[in-house]
């Protein structure tokens, strides 16, 4: 059995206060900082910058405690090598597509391109390859896309590239239908559905958490650099009202307070083994109360507990006079130019609140690589070369220097490195 993995932040390096956790994760696992003390004294202890690794820890000499050190000499990322991300995302399908992905990679060449997010677990609930796991085994949830993983990813770690898991957390229709005490109900005792007839698996469900550990953790035994949380949130529909949560998980926490905690309770586990750990927010809940309130997404607390988040702001999502603008989708640099200054001046005002105490996320934005002709004729224009730098340079103008691009049917408009620099 894998040795559980707990980590805690230190504020500086005067000692161990304590183990800190999600509330409820902390009740059952954490140690007092008196036991800590008492078995790190036999436990091996590794440090590396700015994390302390000790093994064998804890009453049965069962537990891995890495101790994250932090202080201006190690401030966000302790013990990795960051990369400044500029990528694409792959579905499981294209992944697993030899030809038709050696075309992408192909075209990737001499662009700034030198990252993949790749589906590992996809907006079913599929893990998109064949992995050891029991739980995983359990419910059947592997669709072999990707025929070998490992041998993909060494491909593509050989061609220079970072290599990000994507893994969609909460709108899984596959786990809840197959654990359906993990899951929303309402209040006739069924399982919720969104209006697209997706169920979700209740965000407020430890055992829903400890399902997506696994699936982190698999991540980095197969070779991944970064896990990248998707839908880390509620559903937006109206029909949520119809939902009834369960008193006994939800321990009077509001949305807001279960997607931070699973935010602090993810990076607990996984930075602790060398992953990167990002998530992927609405970019309408910057700044916003009430969007953030609906999806439990607050931007600024979840900005303490990642190394990495990333608003999708792409100019569709949008409505009609957002930043002053008749038809966001119509000006994609003035949109993205006013989502991130929004996001800059958001930050730095919750930074100053908060004496600068707590780290924040490397903010990486999605842009938008696809035509939006839902919104409808003369809202919407149709996005090419031209529409992605320009979503490019607002990145570059408003501070930042990561971002990614999304494109479902992974049809992406790549510039040559030095045609793009240029522009």
């Amino acid at each position: 059995m894998k040795k559980k993995l707990l980590a805690i932040c230190l504020a500086g390096l005067m000692g161990l206060a304590a183990l800190t956790g999600c509330s409820r994760a902390a009740k059952e696992e954490s140690m007092p900082a008196e036991t800590v003390q008492e078995t790190t004294a036999e436990a091996a202890v590794e440090e590396t910058s700015g994390i302390k690794v000790i093994e064998n820890a804890g009453e049965d000499n069962d537990k891995t405690i890495s101790v994250r050190i932090v202080d201006k000499n190690n401030p966000a990322l302790p013990g990795r090598v960051p990369e400044k991300v500029r990528g694409i995302y792959i579905s499981g399908p294209m992944a697993g597509s030899p030809g038709l992905f050696q075309d992408i990679l192909d075209d990737m060449e001499n662009t700034e391109i030198n990252t993949v997010v790749i589906d590992l677990k996809n907006d079913e609930g599929r893990i998109t390859c064949n992995i050891d796991s029991p739980i995983i085994a359990e419910i059947g949830a592997c669709k072999n896309y990707v025929q070998d993983i490992e041998a993909l990813i060494k491909t593509l770690k050989d061609r220079g590239l970072y290599v990000i898991a994507r893994v969609v957390a909460f709108r899984d229709p596959y786990l809840a239908e197959k654990k359906p005490e993990w899951s929303l109900h309402t209040a006739d005792g069924k399982l919720y559905r969104d209006k697209q007839g997706m169920a979700w698996v209740d965000p407020y469900c430890k055992e829903v958490w400890d399902y997506l550990m696994e699936v982190g953790t698999i991540a980095k035994e197969v070779g991944f650099d970064e896990v990248q949380f998707d839908y880390i949130r509620f559903s937006t529909d109206t029909t949520m009202k119809n939902v009834v949560y369960d008193e006994e998980r939800t321990q009077g926490r509001s949305k807001t307070d279960v997607i931070t905690e699973f935010c602090q309770y993810a990076y607990e586990n996984l930075a602790s083994q060398g992953l990167f750990v990002s998530a992927d927010v609405f970019g309408t809940i910057i700044g916003s109360d009430i969007d953030a309130n609906a999806v439990g997404q607050i931007y600024t607390d979840m900005a303490k507990h990642l190394d990495y988040i990333c608003p999708m702001v792409y100019p569709s999502h949008y409505g009609p006079g957002n930043f002053g603008l008749e038809y966001p989708d119509k000006q994609p640099y003035e949109t993205i130019l006013g989502a991130m200054k929004k996001s800059k001046t958001v930050l730095d005002k919750a930074a100053d609140e908060d004496d600068h105490i707590h780290n924040q996320a490397i903010v990486r934005p999605w842009l938008q690589d696809f035509t939006a002709s839902y919104l409808g004729e003369g809202k919407y224009i149709s996005y090419g070369y031209e529409e992605v730098q320009q979503q490019i340079q607002a990145v570059l103008d408003a501070g930042y220097d990561e971002w990614m691009l999304w494109s479902a049917a992974n049809r992406y408009h790549l510039h040559p490195a030095e045609e793009a620099a240029a522009e």
